[in-house]
C-alpha cells in the first residue's frame, strides 16, 4: 500500500473542546454509497478517538446537512466536503446551508487534488490488475463525475497529472456528466491512437450509477471507487486540521431577544 504522510494539528486530538467534524457527502440513490460513507466515517473515528464525527448529505440521503447542523445547536463545527474538486456544491450549496444553521461553522477545502487521493487511486488500480511495470501502450482514463465549473476541471487535471507522474504513463481526465470528453469518448480516442491497454481509474468517492457506467466502458481493467481506502480517512482529518490551522474562527451568531 502506498503511504503519503501529512502533518496535522495534535491539539485537535484532545477530546475536550474540539469542534465537531461534519463530513458532507453528496448523497446517492445507490444504497452501496451510504454504506460506504458510513464505513469511511468509522475509519475516521478510529483514527481520532473522541472527536465528534457527523454525517450530512447535500441531497438524496438522510441525514441531510441542514438537519445535522441543527442537531449541533450553536456548537462549533468544521464541514469537510466529501467531494473531489471545486464546483457548485462546494462554492454555493455547502456554504449556504452552513450559513443558515445555528451552528458556528467553517467549511474546509474539498478533498482534491491531493497526493493522498493518488495513493488511493494507485492502490485501487493495482488491486484491479495494473502491472507493477506498465507496458508502453498502457494508458489510464481518470473517470470523474464532471462539472461545468472550470475550476473543477482544473482540479481534476491536477489529479490526473499527479497520477501520471506516479504511474509513468499518460492519464487522461474524462467525465460521467456535464462536460467532455465522456469516458467512452476518451477510451475510443485512445484506442484509435494505438493504446491497446486502456484502464479506467474510478475517481468517485463511493459506488453509484456514474462509477458503474464508467467502469463498464473500460476495455481492459477498471478500478473500484475510492471508498474506504485508508488514505480517504486520513485526508478527511487532514482537511479538518488544515481548516482549524489556517481558516478564520467562526463568529458566534447573535440571537434576537424577545
Amino acid at each position: 500500500m502506498t503511504v503519503t504522510t501529512v502533518t496535522g494539528s495534535p491539539s485537535t486530538a484532545a477530546t475536550g473542546g474540539a469542534p465537531a467534524l461534519v463530513v458532507v457527502a453528496h448523497g446517492s440513490r445507490d444504497p452501496r454509497a451510504l454504506r460506504t460513507v458510513r464505513a469511511l466515517l468509522d475509519r475516521v473515528r478510529a483514527l481520532r478517538p473522541g472527536l465528534p464525527v457527523h454525517l450530512g448529505h447535500i441531497e438524496l440521503n438522510a441525514p441531510l446537512l441542514p438537519d445535522t447542523l441543527t442537531g449541533l445547536g450553536d456548537g462549533e463545527a468544521v464541514l469537510v466536503p466529501l467531494l473531489l474538486s471545486r464546483g457548485h456544491h462546494v462554492k454555493r450549496d455547502v456554504p449556504e446551508m452552513a450559513a443558515a444553521s445555528p451552528a458556528r461553522t467553517r467549511v474546509a477545502a474539498p478533498l482534491g487534488p491531493h497526493p493522498l487521493l493518488v495513493d488511493a487511486l494507485h492502490d485501487n488500480l493495482l488491486e484491479a490488475g495494473w502491472p507493477l511495470h506498465a507496458p508502453r501502450d498502457a494508458v489510464v482514463v481518470l473517470a470523474a463525475a464532471g462539472s461545468r465549473d472550470p475550476e473543477s476541471g482544473n482540479d481534476t487535471d491536477r489529479t490526473a497529472a499527479l497520477l501520471s507522474a506516479r504511474l509513468d504513463v499518460p492519464v487522461v481526465p474524462a467525465y460521467a456528466s456535464a462536460t467532455s470528453p465522456t469516458v467512452p469518448e476518451a477510451v475510443r480516442a485512445l484506442t484509435a491512437r494505438g493504446h491497446r491497454r486502456v484502464a479506467v481509474a474510478s475517481y468517485f468517492t463511493a459506488p453509484g450509477r456514474f462509477a458503474t457506467e464508467c467502469a463498464a466502458a473500460a476495455p481492459w481493467i477498471a478500478s473500484a471507487p475510492l471508498g474506504t481506502h485508508p488514505a480517504m480517512a486520513r485526508l478527511l482529518l487532514h482537511r479538518y486540521d488544515e481548516e482549524l490551522r489556517t481558516g478564520r474562527a467562526p463568529e458566534r451568531r447573535a440571537v434576537a431577544l424577545p
